[in-house]
């Protein structure tokens, strides 16, 4: 049985936040890397869609674990952009 991140965890072992895209988009720039310490708010990836520059941000402190898109990459919605810890 699989546990969304965020919901279930042990006492003392962080919690994992994965980011997914919103909308379908292209990576236009990745912004931080795998072990990158990050705040909220902080900007991890830049997409791009419909001429906009949409950023991707932190939505609290922790560190990068895995970041799952390159630039140029296209990514629809629901799809694993980053994971923090």
């Amino acid at each position: 049985m699989d546990t969304v991140a965020g919901h279930s965890h042990d006492e003392g072992e962080p919690m994992a936040e994965e980011i997914r895209a919103e909308m379908v988009a292209n990576v236009w720039k990745v912004v931080a890397t795998a072990g990158d310490s990050v705040s909220e708010g902080d900007t991890l990836v830049i997409l791009e869609s419909m001429k906009m520059e949409i950023p991707v941000v932190a939505e609290s402190d922790g560190v990068v674990r895995e970041l799952a898109v390159n630039e140029g990459d296209v990514v629809q919605d629901g799809d694993l952009i980053a994971v923090l810890e």
